[in-house]
């Protein structure tokens, strides 16, 4: 697989919100970790991907987070970030690789909107393939120990539980407020769900999956947070959020960093 490596320093968001996060880029940039971009062919695309490494002894388990339904934004990067911190080795692909402007990325779009117009466009084969692309990349990285799990949120949520449903071998499956696949027959990793408990678009989906992934005899652990809306873990970081997703929030963190631990 070629890549070429270069070095720098969600109903998911508002226009303004997505694309002016100057409290998550302050962050990232207060980061003492090492963060990279890279380009992962994927077939005939290229992916450009947000890489954030931890500053551990041993080789690390590896998360591909996968965004919200506007892009790779800042928020998305600073959750690579923090599982960096907690020792992962953190992967976050920006979906509209070739899709915006000129055969841009998330970044190149004129305006929040557009992005999440691009998204909607997107075929699911294309963005399996990107997945895969970016699943094999990272977990054959020298630092890493062969252990992938993958992660989302709201859009990128759905596509992390479908992605469970064609990608064997993963370790586990982090669901952010996302729904499930109507087939989940070749599901093998865990997969543990966190929800808003005011997101009830989402939380209507959760009892056809639990059925769904039980007749099929797999793991799924749905976890609801009373009180948050859909975004939580976003709006929860966010200096202007509420106290109600904020502490979910933090829940949430610690039940995914506890599962993470486990793998």
């Amino acid at each position: 697989m070629m890549l070429k490596p270069r070095f720098v320093l969600g109903a998911c968001l508002t226009l303004s919100a997505a694309f002016a996060q100057d409290w998550a880029r302050q962050q990232l940039e207060k980061s003492p970790r090492h963060q990279e971009w890279v380009q992962v062919k994927a077939g005939a695309a290229t992916v450009h991907a947000f890489v954030v490494y931890p500053e551990v002894k041993q080789k690390a388990t590896s998360v591909v987070v996968i965004h919200e339904n506007q892009g790779l934004t800042d928020w998305v990067r600073t959750v690579a970030d923090e599982l960096a911190a907690h020792g992962y080795i953190a992967i976050a692909p920006d979906m509209l690789s070739g899709k915006a402007p000129n055969g841009g990325k998330t970044s190149d779009f004129p305006t929040a909107d557009a992005a999440r117009e691009a998204i909607y466009k997107l075929q699911p084969e294309e963005i399996t393939a990107a997945l895969h692309a970016v699943s094999d990349y990272v977990r054959t990285l020298p630092a890493a120990n062969g252990k992938v799990a993958v992660a989302g949120f709201c859009w990128g949520g759905s596509q992390t539980f479908r992605f469970a449903a064609v990608r064997p071998g993963l370790a586990a499956a982090f669901v952010f407020y996302g729904s499930g696949p109507d087939d989940v027959s070749a599901v093998t990793a865990p997969v543990y769900g966190f929800y808003g408990g005011a997101d009830a678009r989402v939380n209507a989906t959760i009892p056809k999956s639990e059925e769904l992934m039980k007749a099929a005899g797999k793991k799924y652990e749905p976890v609801i947070y009373e009180g948050a809306g859909h975004g939580f873990m976003r709006s929860g970081q966010d200096p202007a959020g509420s106290e109600v997703n904020r502490k979910a929030r933090s829940e949430a963190w610690k039940r995914w960093l506890a599962l993470l631990a486990k793998l």
